[in-house]
């Protein structure tokens, strides 16, 4: 049973989540079908999947979603924005719902249990009062007529008999119900031409639970009874089942339906027609028939084949071509979804993460045999260690490669937030997502959500402008918020712009004088005062809104993203709107490095980060008079000396083994600037396993981790973006101060 509490607990999360972004979708498509059906099935499952557990509450509620829901997929209610509104708030009340039946809290509290009254209520009132939604039709009747004469023209299958597609719940049996009794109750109200017994949900019998009901059938009934005459011989179970009723010479659409909400097993195509009721097994035995009649006729080592069901049936007029065309699609779709399914295994985060941390061991055992094998001085253990250590690094990208996401997931939380907060400052905005497949560490998704929310929010708040304010500047009334990510030298870049009233300078620095942040001539540039916006309390807003204005948040955003070794950069532009990037690292685990030596101390610079390594001696004589930088082939390089910058004494020649001194300088590259970093050594190339900074050490700038090389001396890892920060701007203090 745990293990099941599991799985529902991971499906439920994903089907809720679904749920969202199909509501929003919606919004945009209210007549896609698809989206309709899709929304339909996900809170079927989670009402059902609740039962198996008695997850009373849950059932109860969604059971209210899911009947109005059958009404907007039967056309009997249309999407509209009230509608939406209520159904997110639903979906938001089975998330807390489900959340208390997995704490095993079976007594709701007050305030929930108020919730779920008023949403309930909400509820009924569409699914038994439809007065607006037919006063929403009559204002086009011109167009609903045309739809009904367009209904009218479709063709219609030559079935002569109601069709009945019944799958039973688990729960019937449990439920003092005998499913064979109501087959018996059919037959007194007409004849049962064909009943098909399905299995489609059996599972092996080593997990069959005898109480349970997996039983489904497929039947045809020749009847002079009505449909709700029909409906009224499930009465007693129509909570606990899936039924679906067509009455004789439906039109195709209907057939199409049933054969798109047919289980998702190996059907064959005949199958398929016979289980949707729109081919008899008579007729299809007919097909078959000849069908074989004309594999019989073939020659042998004839090229030519029999004709395919499909192209029989609709040869013998018994089946529209539409229909066959819907079943077809149908068998590709489950062909696919079965071979996505046995691809796809579910592995728990904690596992993942404990074969990362082994992964990461292997790697610095790795390390110190490859030196071991070095100081032996033998070629072919040397080169057996070569040959280890290249499968290692395919082992840690592989098992990294397990951990990297889309981002595009986390994006797509904002359209319901952009959608809401948007409603209730009166504003309008539409959310614009690209770049939603780039992946990064899941680590890093998860912990850069939070920031996201806070810079997403703050543009809807102070970024966009009133429609009415916009208008008078010559912008369209509503506002665009761009959300963007791609790689860039070896990080991942997320953009929050928009193309609202852009930061005002003159008010932040008005702002910052106040609380004593700068001081009056201090001399800042453009970007140096938009960054002030991050420090903690401060808050340009004129007024205090339940978004914002208190000057908490954007601090943590900072805090949050340094946390994440990121950094965040503003780009703004008055009347024109705001662009805020943040940098980020892709893994938080395993980087491939580059390792050098300053005096006795080894630092590792991130590989991805550099360009190239020059001797400084070679360069040493282009080096600008009185200045820290160098001409390197027609390009100004700012450097630094790593051992001033660490404070590390120079090591004795007699110790390096060098004759004279030969710095070299590491060319370092990060969102578009250069620096040059100065060391005393060039080590190669190293795979880094990232270890944390221990609290004494959180608060020293330039490195931003350590690391343990094979010999078990600790390495600190190079903090690149924060050294070439210091030595772009020309801040000669020591980094570590």
């Amino acid at each position: 049973m745990d293990a099941g509490l599991q799985a529902f607990t991971e499906e439920s999360r994903e089907l809720l989540e679904s749920m969202e972004d199909i509501l929003l979708q919606l919004e945009a498509n209210p007549e896609d079908e698809e989206l309709v059906n899709a929304l339909f099935r996900a809170v079927h499952t989670i009402k059902g999947t609740s039962g198996l557990f008695g997850f009373d509450h849950v059932v109860n509620f969604t059971h209210r979603a899911e009947s109005l829901m059958e009404k907007v997929r039967n056309g009997e209610l249309n999407i509209s924005n009230e509608l939406l509104t209520l159904l997110l708030e639903s979906r938001d009340h089975m998330n807390v719902l489900v959340d208390l039946a997995l704490k095993g809290e079976n007594d709701l509290l007050e305030g929930v249990a108020t919730q779920g009254e008023t949403l309930s209520a909400q509820l009924d009132h569409y699914l038994t009062d439809h007065s607006q939604q037919q006063a929403d039709t009559s204002a086009d009747e011109s167009k609903s007529n045309a739809i009904a004469s367009d209904i009218q023209q479709q063709p219609k299958l030559k079935n002569k008999y109601w069709h009945i597609s019944l799958r039973f719940g688990k729960d019937v049996l449990r439920n003092g119900m005998e499913p064979m009794s109501f087959i018996r109750y059919l037959e007194t109200i007409g004849d049962i031409i064909n009943l098909t017994t399905l299995d489609d949900n059996l599972p092996e019998p080593d997990t069959m639970d005898a109480e349970s009901c997996y039983l489904g059938f497929e039947i045809d009934l020749d009847s002079e009874a009505d449909k709700g005459e029909i409906e009224g011989v499930f009465e007693f179970v129509q909570d606990d089942c899936v039924i679906k009723i067509l009455p004789p010479f439906s039109r195709v659409e209907l057939y199409l339906q049933l054969i798109e909400e047919l289980p998702e097993d190996n059907y064959k195509l005949g199958e398929i027609l016979t289980r949707s009721g729109a081919l008899t097994q008579r007729e299809l035995q007919e097909i078959l028939a000849e069908q074989q009649q004309q594999h019989d006729s073939l020659e042998d080592g004839s090229e030519q084949t029999a004709q395919p069901i499909g192209e029989l049936a609709v040869k013998q007029k018994a089946v529209e071509s539409q229909v066959v065309e819907a079943a077809v699609s149908k068998q590709k779709n489950i062909k696919a979804k079965k071979e996505e399914e046995n691809q796809v295994v579910r592995v728990s985060a904690d596992k993942l993460e404990e074969l990362i941390n082994l992964v990461g061991e292997l790697v610095i055992s790795g390390a110190n045999t490859h030196l071991l094998a070095k100081k032996s001085d033998n070629a072919q253990l040397i080169d057996a260690t070569e040959t280890l250590t290249g499968l290692v690094e395919e082992i840690r990208d592989t098992t990294l490669s397990l951990r990297m996401v889309p981002i595009g997931g986390t994006f797509n939380r904002f359209r319901r937030v952009v959608r809401e907060v948007s409603r209730e400052l009166n504003k309008q905005i539409e959310l614009v997502i690209s770049g939603g497949d780039t992946e990064l560490d899941k680590t890093v998704v998860d912990k850069i959500a939070d920031p996201l929310m806070h810079l997403v929010r703050n543009s809807i708040d102070h970024g966009i402008e009133m429609p009415s304010e916009r208008e008078q500047s010559g912008k369209p009334a509503g506002g665009t918020i761009h959300l963007n990510a791609f790689h860039d030298s070896g990080s991942i870049v997320i953009e929050i712009s928009d193309d609202g009233r852009g930061l005002r300078k003159e008010k932040i620095l008005a702002k910052a004088l106040e609380k004593g942040l700068v001081k009056e001539n201090q001399s800042l540039t453009d970007n140096e005062i938009y960054r002030l916006i991050f420090e903690p309390g401060f808050s340009t807003a004129e007024q205090v809104t339940s978004i914002s204005g208190r000057g908490v948040g954007m601090d943590v955003v900072r805090r949050n993203i340094d946390a994440l070794r990121g950094q965040v950069d503003i780009d703004s532009t008055p009347g024109q709107g705001s662009k805020i990037s943040i940098r980020l690292p892709l893994t938080l685990a395993i980087i491939d490095g580059f390792l050098v030596q300053v005096g006795k101390s080894s630092y590792v610079i991130p590989l991805d980060l550099v360009d190239e390594c020059v001797e400084f001696d070679q360069v040493a004589s282009d080096t600008y008079q009185g200045s820290n930088q160098i001409n390197l082939r027609g390009e100004i390089l700012p450097y630094v000396r790593m051992r001033e910058i660490f404070q590390t004494a120079k090591q004795p020649d007699s110790e390096t083994g060098r004759n004279k001194s030969c710095e070299n300088i590491v060319v370092a590259r990060y969102a578009g600037n250069k620096a040059g970093l100065v060391v005393d050594e060039l080590l190669g190339e190293y795979q880094t396993v990232i270890k944390p900074l221990g609290t004494v050490f959180q608060n020293v700038k330039g490195l931003s981790g350590a690391t343990i090389l094979g010999s078990g001396e600790v390495a600190m890892i190079v903090d690149v973006p924060t050294l070439i920060s210091y030595v772009s701007e020309g801040d000669r203090t020591k980094v570590t101060d």
